[in-house]
């Protein structure tokens, strides 16, 4: 049996309907589990049980503090060896993200995998195209953005979760491998463009101004967002490769439009807008922040 950790939330929920769309023996853990999902909390070492579990689909369990996520990590894979997981598969971060202020526990817990002592595949997963179109702000009917002329190499997170299933269903072929999961580069322009809207560039500074008076956000969690922006803005994330699209064995879905569809979402009046060209939107480690 497969087992998807965090499956209610979008990667891990998204990842559990593709395995069982592939007909798959899969079901999903979490702590607040549904659906026959198994209860499964990081936080309570002692209470992870595994046992039955042929394939582990760890995904990340962000949305804290990097100690404490690496620490949950650690918990899973412990618990994994223990019980006779024969294979861990982990959603990480792409390789051009190292920079990024989320990237650390990342690279920890792929070190906790490698010495793991189970056969094991790490997904090196880019930015998704729903967080770069969800990031965008509206402002007197134009969208802002500290990302200025800078592209992201997004991927939609459907392909994301649709190629973890693909591996998850056969991880023999997989063993020991660490792909790099990139889409196809988008900028912030391009998304307004399809909304038929202005972009307006503004400084990391005011970004990070606007992040600091959003009560919503946790104090960690600024930070993060705004290594992003600067990421992109900088050219860090705009390099592609082959290793999705090979593993999915056909195209992506377009990053342009389904970004479109998220940066849609947060207009005011949404229910009225309508990407142009467009379809009906890392990791929970970061939420979406609009303004």
């Amino acid at each position: 049996m497969i087992l998807v950790t965090g499956a209610n939330g979008n990667l891990g929920s998204a990842t559990l309907a593709a395995l069982r769309a592939r007909g798959a023996d899969a079901t999903g853990g979490s702590r607040a589990p549904r659906d026959g999902m198994r209860p499964l909390d990081f936080d309570d070492p002692a209470g992870i049980g595994l046992a039955g579990v042929s394939t582990l689909v760890l995904v990340s369990a962000g949305y804290a503090e990097d100690d404490r996520v690496i620490g949950r990590h650690a918990a899973a894979l412990d618990a994994a060896a223990r019980d006779g997981v024969r294979h861990v598969l982990y959603t990480s971060l792409t390789g051009a993200g190292d920079h990024l202020g989320f990237a650390l526990a990342h690279r920890a817990t792929e070190r906790l995998v490698r010495a793991c002592g189970l056969p094991w595949t790490i997904l090196r997963n880019g930015l998704y195209a729903e967080l770069f179109g969800g990031l965008l702000m509206w402002a007197d009917d134009a969208l802002e953005s500290a990302f200025g002329d800078g592209a992201l190499a997004a991927v939609a997170r459907a392909d994301l979760a649709e190629a973890a299933a693909v591996i998850a269903a056969d991880p023999a072929p997989h063993g020991g491998r660490t792909y790099d999961l990139t889409g196809t580069p988008v900028t912030a322009a391009q998304v307004a463009g399809r909304l038929g809207v202005p972009h307006r560039t503004i400084g990391l500074g005011e970004y990070r101004r606007r992040l600091d008076a959003m009560p919503e956000l946790l104090p960690f969690q600024p930070p993060m967002l705004v290594s992003i922006a600067t990421g992109i803005r900088h050219g860090f994330l705009d390099g592609t490769g082959p290793d999705l699209a090979g593993i999915l064995g056909r195209p992506m879905r377009d990053p342009l439009a389904t970004a479109a569809t998220a940066a849609a979402g947060g207009r005011p009046a949404a229910q009225d807008v309508v990407p142009r060209g467009g379809e009906a939107v890392q990791d929970e480690t970061v939420v979406r922040a609009r303004r």
